[in-house]
């Protein structure tokens, strides 16, 4: 324990001395301050984690890895993050929209509407409750004097049956 403690006060000395020094290293390296204060506080966190034994001399090492992997694993995921961003941008470019594909709100509404008119009376007001007043199957049941499964079981029935219908309207 008193390893422990004496290892955490030789941390947090050197965070205190060479906090500006990390953060200017990261600042460099990343383009924008504000990240590298959080990803210096992320290493001096690590490092308090870790139960690896840390001394005066390993301690400067330890840090600049660890801040250098913080580095890389940022621009690996900013990397991948932008290539997915430019896949979804060029798929969406391919796709030409066409105006007779899309569908207005009040098109949409209408057969919402349409659909629900073909479920049962049952079904109808436990997926109203539901979908428009925003209720939870248990209020439901008791709203409507019912066992809770029974709900559960029209409300599953006549999403099935929505999801039927929409997808033949809309396809």
């Amino acid at each position: 324990m008193n390893e422990k403690n004496s290892s955490n006060s030789l941390i947090a000395q050197y965070y205190r001395q060479h906090f500006e020094e990390l953060k200017a290293f990261a600042s460099k390296r990343l383009g924008y301050a504000d990240m590298a204060e959080d990803m210096v506080q992320n290493v001096f966190l690590r490092l308090l984690s870790s139960d690896k034994m840390i001394s005066k001399v390993t301690l400067p090492c330890l840090v600049y890895t660890i801040m250098r992997n913080l580095i890389f694993d940022h621009w690996r995921r900013k990397h991948s993050y932008d290539e997915y961003e430019h896949y979804i941008q060029r798929r969406d470019a391919d796709k030409a929209v066409e105006p007779e594909s899309v569908y207005s709100a009040v098109e949409i509404n209408e057969m919402l509407e349409k659909g629900m008119e073909r479920l049962s009376e049952r079904q109808r007001t436990v997926y109203q409750l539901h979908v428009y007043d925003g209720m939870k199957v248990s209020d439901i049941s008791q709203t409507l004097h019912l066992n809770y499964k029974c709900v559960e079981n029209r409300l599953g029935q006549a999403r099935k049956e929505m999801r039927t219908y929409m997808r033949r309207m809309l396809a």
